[in-house]
């Protein structure tokens, strides 16, 4: 059964992110974007639950929106009331629904990485 999930990375503090808020959007056949879901990090820096399982995930490119500036601002990281990463887009691709996509975030205020975990 396929599953779509994250995790969130603080790599200034060297721990999980707990607290960022996250929006999961699906490409629709027709062009523009469908909000599937929202939610929040955990102590963990994970999400409770998968972002999708099963017959929820389809074959399409989907976004993940990763709201690092608000947890940047609230975790006392030392950045202007303007940060210079605010929301964090990571479009990606499902190709095969019955597999594990797992789309981790290292991020920092001034920077980010992700990659197809596992």
């Amino acid at each position: 059964m396929g599953r779509l999930s994250t995790h969130v990375l603080d790599i200034v503090k060297g721990r999980p992110a707990a607290g960022v808020a996250i929006e999961l959007h699906r490409l629709a056949d027709e062009g523009g974007w469908t909000l599937v879901g929202k939610t929040i990090t955990n102590a963990d820096g994970r999400t409770d639950e998968p972002l999708l399982v099963g017959g929820a995930l389809e074959a399409k490119c989907y976004m993940l929106t990763f709201h690092v500036g608000d947890y940047f601002a609230k975790s006392g990281s030392g950045q202007s009331d303007k940060p210079f990463l605010d929301l964090v887009p990571v479009r990606f691709t499902i190709a095969d629904p019955g597999a594990h996509y797992h789309v981790p975030l290292l991020a920092s205020p001034w920077s980010y990485s992700t990659y197809r975990g596992s």
